[in-house]
């Protein structure tokens, strides 16, 4: 199982997020205070970005539609 995020799951909460699209498999590493995202989706027409939501939303354990980009 993977690393549980959940402690950054609060309502408020600003988490630094660098992105990396094309990646091998979808995975969330967290380094100091950035968490890098690796998504499998093509960065074209937002799809990375949607990618990103809701594979983070899952690993936080809240609702996609509670992310909000800043």
């Amino acid at each position: 199982m993977g690393e549980d995020f959940s402690d950054l799951a609060k309502a408020g909460a600003e988490i630094a997020v660098r992105v990396t699209p094309k990646a091998s498999r979808n995975t969330v590493v967290r380094e100091d205070d950035v968490l890098r995202v690796y998504v499998t989706v093509v960065p074209q027409g937002g799809k990375a970005n949607a990618a990103v939501q809701k594979f983070l939303a899952k690993e936080l354990g809240i609702a996609k539609s509670r992310l909000t980009y800043v």
